[in-house]
């Protein structure tokens, strides 16, 4: 047990506790200079490099305060570190979730998620519609002092997040996988850093090749020998006034260092959680005064599961005392309810305005400052380590990680919860629970509208999204916040898109452009609906003026490209869905199928068309009530002289619903139909 009655402030603090260190902390990172030289002279030679080690080693560590300090920013080009967990089902933006149905089909959360820590400033409109390539292809290129391309350095810190337990999140790491294997392979200057934890290396080893070749390195973190644990404990105190006696720090060693059996390197090691943990509750127990730590001081370090526990309630006490008048069994309670998921693992969860999850916002900060709580500029938070959960859930009691709770904000984020692992009847009812909880707050009941409506948008029940989006919108727009009721409408419009009433989406997305006349995701959308409604060369145009603004624009290059095919300009829609690969969604698949196999019969190649079946076949399976597939479908069919084919699949188109054939096609199905 640590001993003493003080309490030095805790922004005086020489140690980190439980949370990562950060690059402003690499003053009081001691202990790891040779694997600091080691991952940063990998991460530069390899196409790819993997850290990996056991929970607790220290691996975010090590590179925050490590390895980024090493780089010569002459030389490197160092995105910030990235996370690829999305924690919400949806993008938000100014405290408010995305409506589902507005974001465009090609919004994956992983590469959303990745984009964010990379550019937290940037709009979430333009992330969402962004890949991987068009992200780091719009950045400035800069040369070095020769005019050479400096090294782009990309890191991926807790790659284990894209390997959970829910299988409906499979298709999204697949396609986030694609996605990171062409950025990757389109700049040869790019430098990827994956990091990962020992029980999840077997889940990314598969993908070494597929995403570097064999331009490949792993580095694995052990934890700190008994020299590296002394400069990790001395390191930290220069310049504060304080040091340790001799004795001190040998009995620091003695209680921290343990035999682990290594067959290889040092026998006894510590952890750089249990040290950390130690030292900061060390320096938080000394008297004023005290310049010479020495064994008294110390007392006797418990075992790393109890400190981290004594550590934990002496913390959460406080912050209890300052802001819940010394409820401590409410906060725990919240803690567990809020932090920890019914997998035992740690929530990420969106800081709102002024309140997150039932708590003011100024005892999240004071958990922040605490080090139990971590936070990120993407707004996100979350309990600083995984050790934390076990204290957590031990002080708060029996209590079930999925119940409902009673304040309106709280409800709201477990009804999130249950949306993002598709639990839809559970969100539906928090939902509505935390409707009829709202009473009074206009804002809230806002948000939580927009929320149903996206409950009801993954259950297909558009005319209800509709109905809950509309009713949203209404209350933004006494808020005066134009921006969501924009987003809004978008859902409205792509909803009555997708139930077959182009006119009306025209309608709706041209209300939405009036109130967000910038946003150019809005505009993509009115140009889909334009060309579901006939108007194929106003909404060619309309994207072509997208793109000459954003170029990289994902959602404008396919629905371009898409638009093209259909008009029959084969070489252009290449172009367009080419670079708007890898292509996951069904019709830009087949529509860049058609534009192949078009452009191949037009050269007599007709063996080059043959290669893109697949992709049509994939199409279709992926979408077989598509109008717009089927009928590429017949098209591709029909040049292959398959003429029984392609009236059964223009056939199809014409009584397909999920979208159906755009009107001004229908004609051509109708001919095509007729080759039997």
């Amino acid at each position: 047990m640590i001993t003493g009655t003080g309490n030095a402030h805790v922004t005086d603090q020489p140690y980190v506790g439980l949370r990562a260190f950060r690059r402003a902390d690499g003053h009081k990172f001691f202990g790891r200079e040779r694997e600091s030289y080691e991952v940063a002279t990998q991460w530069q030679a390899n196409r790819l490099t993997i850290l990996h080690g056991p929970s607790g080693v220290g691996k975010t560590s090590l590179i925050n305060a490590g390895v980024l300090p090493l780089l010569d920013p002459d030389a490197t080009d160092a995105l910030p570190v990235g996370r690829v967990s999305h924690g919400s089902a949806f993008p938000v933006a100014g405290n408010v979730s995305y409506p589902a149905a507005a974001l465009p089909p090609q919004h994956n959360p992983h590469v959303f998620a990745l984009l964010s820590s990379w550019a937290p400033q940037e709009s979430p409109t333009r992330l969402a519609r962004l890949t991987l390539e068009s992200f780091l292809r719009s950045r400035p290129s800069r040369q070095d002092q020769f005019g050479d391309p400096v090294l782009v350095l990309l890191a991926i810190d807790q790659a284990e997040e894209l390997f959970d337990d829910f299988a409906h999140r499979q298709s999204y790491r697949e396609w986030f996988l694609d996605q990171l294997k062409k950025a990757i392979s389109a700049d040869e200057n790019i430098r990827l850093l994956m990091c990962i934890r020992d029980d999840h290396l077997a889940s990314i080893m598969p993908y070494r090749s597929q995403l570097a070749g064999h331009s490949h390195w792993r580095v694995r973190l052990d934890p700190l020998g008994r020299e590296q644990s002394r400069q990790a404990i001395e390191g930290p105190l220069a310049g504060t006034g304080r040091g340790f006696t001799d004795h001190a720090v040998r009995k620091l060693l003695n209680d921290l260092c343990v035999d682990r059996g290594g067959l290889l390197g040092e026998r006894e090691q510590a952890e750089p959680v249990q040290l950390q943990v130690a030292c900061s509750m060390l320096w938080r127990s000394l008297p004023p005064g005290v310049t010479k730590i020495t064994p008294f001081q110390i007392g006797e370090v418990v075992a790393a599961d109890e400190q981290v526990t004594e550590f934990f309630e002496k913390t959460v006490r406080e912050v209890a005392a300052e802001h819940l008048g010394g409820d401590m069994p409410r906060l725990t309670a919240w803690l567990a309810r809020t932090f920890v998921t019914e997998l035992v693992t740690r929530q990420r969860v969106t800081i709102r305005e002024t309140m997150t999850a039932g708590m003011d916002n100024a005892l999240i900060q004071a958990l922040v400052d605490r080090h139990i709580l971590d936070s990120d500029r993407g707004g996100w938070c979350e309990l600083s380590h995984d050790r934390l959960i076990p204290p957590v859930l031990k002080a708060a009691g029996p209590i079930d990680l999925s119940r409902q709770v009673s304040d309106p904000d709280d409800v709201l984020s477990a009804a999130e919860l249950a949306l993002r692992d598709r639990n839809l009847e559970l969100a539906e009812s928090l939902g509505e629970e935390a409707l009829q909880r709202a009473s009074g707050d206009v804002r809230l009941a806002a948000e939580i509208g927009s929320f149903l409506g996206n409950v009801a948008y993954q259950a297909e029940g558009y005319d209800t999204a509709i109905e809950r989006y509309r009713t949203a919108a209404q209350l933004f727009e006494t808020l005066g916040a134009i921006d969501a009721v924009a987003r809004l409408l978008v859902g409205i419009g792509r909803l009555r898109l997708a139930q077959g009433e182009p006119g009306l989406a025209v309608d709706e997305l041209t209300a939405a452009m009036r109130r967000f006349r910038h946003d150019l995701s809005i505009q993509t959308a009115l140009a889909w609906a334009l060309w579901h409604d006939g108007a194929s060369q106003a909404a060619r145009d309309t994207l072509t003026d997208v793109l000459e603004q954003e170029g990289g624009a994902l959602d404008a290059l396919q629905a371009r490209g898409e638009i093209l095919a259909s008009m029959g300009e084969n070489a252009a829609a290449l172009r367009d869905l080419d670079r708007a690969g890898p292509l996951q969604w069904p019709s830009t698949k087949a529509a860049h199928a058609l534009a192949a196999t078009w452009l191949a019969a037009d050269s007599g190649h007709t063996e080059i068309a043959q290669e893109h079946d697949k992709e049509i076949m994939e199409a279709l399976a992926d979408a077989p009530d598509s109008g717009p597939v089927q009928l590429y479908a017949a098209w591709i069919s029909a040049a292959q002289g398959n003429r029984e084919a392609a009236a059964d699949h223009a056939g199809r188109a014409l009584s397909a619903r999920s979208p159906g054939l755009p009107g001004h096609l229908v004609p051509e199905a109708r001919r095509l139909n007729s080759l039997a």
